[in-house]
């Protein structure tokens, strides 16, 4: 029975469902404790005090109650809200929902730290919310940044089986990026040199050369890291779909 039973932590509310009739289960990722899921109690009230604090892409500063399986909510400051400017731009949104899907994703371990993938969260929730960079580009960095946190690295210009120096003109999923002639593996892809140049630069933050990238490029350096991202994670992210959706609408 060891350690304090309430404690306060900054957070991203990733998600909110329905609890019996005026609570919710707040999906929170906090900057010290990892994943944390935690009862609101009476949020969905009008008389709540905090109800409206608590709605997915707000980072917070909160306070919980430790419990056995879920803990409580028992204060609420907002830091930052981004729902309001992610909601007014479908496009926007829909890469919104991709970011926190995919961060909870990667920290399925409840209470496991995971500073890192917060952090990039809340730069990536930021970056889109004021529009400082086209929203797929900031969703790809997100997606090839997250990979890399979780250990799994693409490479774009090396060899990612013999480390020989590149460029080169494959890549192959399974082996984790760009292959040489000798290492490469029957059916691996030949992406345009251009392409893999914009993953790079993604991956780095070098965002000079990401926005003057190609549509053409862009389109396929989104298809390369959805499907380095499954390979990964064994299934897909959901929201991935409705973003693929609104890029072909507006093609």
């Amino acid at each position: 029975m060891g350690g304090a039973k309430s404690y306060r932590d900054e957070a991203v509310v990733l998600r909110a469902t329905k609890l019996g009739e005026a609570d919710r289960i707040i999906t929170l990722l906090t900057r010290h404790h990892g994943r944390v899921r935690a009862v609101a109690k009476g949020v969905r009230r009008t008389s709540s005090r905090f109800g409206g604090r608590l709605e997915p892409f707000t980072c917070v500063d909160v306070q919980l109650h430790r419990g056995r399986s879920l803990d409580t909510v028992t204060q609420v400051d907002v830091l930052d809200a981004y729902g309001q400017a992610l909601a007014a731009d479908y496009g926007l949104y829909t890469v919104g929902h991709a970011l926190v899907e995919t961060a909870e994703r990667f920290t399925e371990v409840e209470r496991e730290s995971a500073t890192q993938q917060y952090l990039l969260l809340v730069g990536a929730l930021r970056t889109l919310a004021r529009r400082e960079h086209d929203a797929p580009l900031v969703l790809d960095a997100f997606l090839l940044r997250s990979l890399a946190i979780a250990g799994y690295a693409a490479s774009f210009a090396d060899c990612a089986k013999c480390a020989e120096p590149g460029p080169h003109s494959s890549f192959n999923i399974a082996a984790g990026g760009a292959v040489c002639p000798v290492c490469r593996p029957p059916g691996s892809a030949a992406p345009d040199p251009q392409t893999l140049e914009l993953l790079a630069a993604l991956l780095t933050g070098d965002w000079a050369l990401a926005e003057e990238s190609e549509d053409r490029c862009r389109t396929e350096g989104s298809g390369l890291v959805a499907a380095f991202l499954q390979w990964h994670l064994e299934r897909g992210i959901r929201s991935l779909q409705h973003v693929e959706r609104e890029r072909s609408l507006l093609r």
